[in-house]
């Protein structure tokens, strides 16, 4: 669905225009690599959704893109139902608690993430 790039300094998630239109978005999501505190792998991302839907838009059993609120906080959502995904918690993030995310790509990217810690480590 998204396509996630990741470097040195900051995790992005690059959206469409049109994936852009429909999660009320004006650009691409950038998280700090510092921010992210955990990533979980998940056969069903909607199955994490809290709270309501403020901006974006949900199709039951179909998508769901945009900003969900909670008492948690806020947290970025792009998935399609029925996909594997991931879950990202963030620390220190200005804007969102969690990116929840609809990727084939969530093993790799927490091997890349995992990597970069060792690497630090040494």
């Amino acid at each position: 669905m998204v396509t996630l790039l990741l470097d040195r300094t900051q995790l992005e998630v690059v959206l469409t225009r049109t994936e852009r239109v429909l999660a009320a978005q004006s650009g691409n999501i950038r998280v700090d690599r510092g921010a992210i505190a955990r990533l979980q792998l998940t056969d069903e991302p909607a199955t994490w959704l809290r709270g309501v839907r403020s901006p974006g838009t949900h199709v039951p059993r179909l998508l769901s893109l945009g900003t969900w609120r909670s008492a948690q906080g806020r947290d970025f959502v792009a998935i399609r139902h029925g996909r594997p995904g991931v879950v990202i918690d963030l620390d220190g993030d200005d804007r969102f608690e969690r990116l929840v995310l609809s990727t084939r790509h969530g093993l790799a990217l927490a091997k890349a993430l995992h990597l970069d810690q060792d690497d630090a480590e040494v």
